[in-house]
């Protein structure tokens, strides 16, 4: 499958770039806006209603600055936001960009926002 329309393919050797491609269809299938570890974050809440937004007004395929979005941290790397509690539970098990991707193979494998993307 194709890379650029972020679907699904074979995987990248462990220490290159990240597997998952940064695509807006990625970014709409993404869960961390749902993640306990940023429920509270201030940061990530107000990140998330901008770049939903600036979604919206793009061409379609587009996609916002990283350092814009909180979320697709398998993708991204780790959060810019400072106030994110990783003593809670992540879900990155529960989403379907982490399945599709099969990132339970990776490192890191969960906490994608703490430990940086997936490689």
């Amino acid at each position: 499958m194709d890379k650029s329309q972020g679907k699904p393919s074979e995987k990248k050797s462990i220490g290159t770039d990240s597997i998952v491609p940064y695509a807006a269809e990625n970014i709409k299938r993404c869960r961390c806006s749902e993640c306990p570890v940023q429920a509270d974050s201030d940061c990530a809440k107000d990140k998330l209603q901008k770049s939903k937004q600036e979604m919206e007004k793009m061409p379609a395929g587009k996609v916002p600055n990283p350092e814009d979005v909180p979320g697709i941290y398998c993708s991204t790397g780790k959060a810019r936001c400072q106030d994110l509690n990783f003593d809670r539970q992540c879900i990155c098990g529960s989403c379907e960009v982490w399945k599709d991707y099969k990132l339970m193979d990776l490192d890191p494998n969960n906490h994608f926002c703490q430990h940086g993307k997936a490689i």
